[in-house]
C-alpha cells in the first residue's frame, strides 16, 4: 500500500500500451473542452474511466454520455437514480459538461494540470491492480489493493453490488466463494451479503484496511481458483466437489439434486 503509487508508475512506464496512453491523454487534455471532445478521444476516455474504475462501461456510448452531461443534482439524472457512488462521483467531476451549465463560463474539468496528473495515476493504479490479479488472481493482492483505495464509509450495500472487484472481496469475507456465489440471481445475493455486510466496517480507512487483510488471510486458508466454472451439476454438489452453493441454506452437499430442488 505505501508504495503503490511508486509501483504503479514503475508499471505503467514499462508497458507500452499504458504509458502510450497517459501520454496522450496529459498531451491531449488542455484542448478536450466539451463532453463530445472526450468521447470522439478513445485514449482520453480510457484513461478517465480506468481512473474511476469504469472501464466496463466504455462501449455504453449512451449511458457515458448521460453521465457527462446530465446534471448530477437533478433527480431525474441517470447518476442519480442509479444509487450508484461512483457514477455519481464521475458525474459530478464533469459537471461542467452537463447541459444546464454555460459553456461560455464553465471551466473544463481538465483546466487544472494537477487533476489531469491526479487522474492519470489512478488510471496506472487500476491497471496496476487489474495486472496483479491476472498474473495471480489466487493471491488476491490487487484486489486487496483496490478495495483498500476505493472503498469509502459512504458506500452502500448497492455500490459494493456494482463493483465486481469489491463485491469479491466482499463475497470471500462473507464466507462464499465468488463463482459460486455468482450463480445466484442478483436479489438472492443481496438477501444474503445484508445479512453477513455490517458497513461499520468500512467506516474508517483502518477498518477497510483490517478488511483487506482478512480477505488476504482467507484466500491463504482457501485459495480460490476460477479457471472451472460453475455447471447446475456443481452448485449442488453433485459433481464431486466438496462446496456447494446448498451450503449457503444450510444444507449438506451429499443431499441428491432432486430432493435439493423439490425436498
Amino acid at each position: 500500500m505505501k508504495d503503490e503509487d511508486k509501483s504503479a508508475a514503475t508499471y505503467a512506464k514499462a508497458n507500452g500500451t499504458i504509458a502510450n496512453y497517459v501520454t496522450s491523454f496529459e498531451n491531449d487534455a488542455v484542448n478536450i473542452t466539451s463532453a463530445s471532445a472526450l468521447m470522439k478521444n478513445y485514449k482520453a476516455m480510457s484513461v478517465v474511466l480506468g481512473a474511476y474504475g469504469l472501464s466496463s462501461i466504455q462501449n455504453e456510448t449512451a449511458l457515458v454520455k448521460d453521465l457527462l452531461t446530465q446534471d448530477p443534482t437533478s433527480s431525474t439524472s441517470v447518476a442519480a437514480k442509479s444509487g450508484n457512488s461512483t457514477w455519481l462521483a464521475f458525474a459530478k467531476a464533469f459537471s461542467a459538461w452537463n447541459e444546464t451549465s454555460s459553456s461560455s463560463t464553465a471551466t473544463s474539468p481538465f483546466a487544472d494540470s494537477s487533476t489531469v496528473e491526479t487522474l492519470a495515476a489512478k488510471y496506472e493504479e487500476t491497471k496496476y491492480e487489474s495486472s496483479l490479479e491476472d498474473s495471480d488472481s489466487t493471491s488476491g493482492v490487487g484486489n486487496a489493493l483496490y478495495f483498500t483505495r476505493t472503498m469509502t464509509s459512504s458506500m452502500t450495500l448497492n455500490d459494493i453490488m456494482s463493483d465486481s472487484s469489491l463485491l469479491k472481496v466482499v463475497e470471500t469475507v462473507s464466507g462464499y466463494n465468488p463463482t459460486q456465489f455468482g450463480a445466484l440471481d442478483y436479489d438472492e445475493q443481496k438477501r444474503l451479503l445484508s445479512k453477513k455486510v455490517d458497513l461499520s466496517d468500512f467506516s474508517t480507512p483502518a477498518k477497510v484496511q483490517k478488511y483487506a487483510e482478512q480477505y488476504l488471510t482467507m484466500l491463504q486458508i482457501t485459495p480460490q481458483t476460477t479457471d472451472k466454472p460453475a455447471t447446475l451439476l456443481s452448485l449442488y454438489g453433485a459433481d464431486g466437489s466438496g462446496s456447494s452453493v446448498l451450503s449457503l441454506f444450510g444444507v449438506s452437499s451429499g443431499t441428491s439434486l432432486v430432493s435439493a430442488l423439490y425436498g
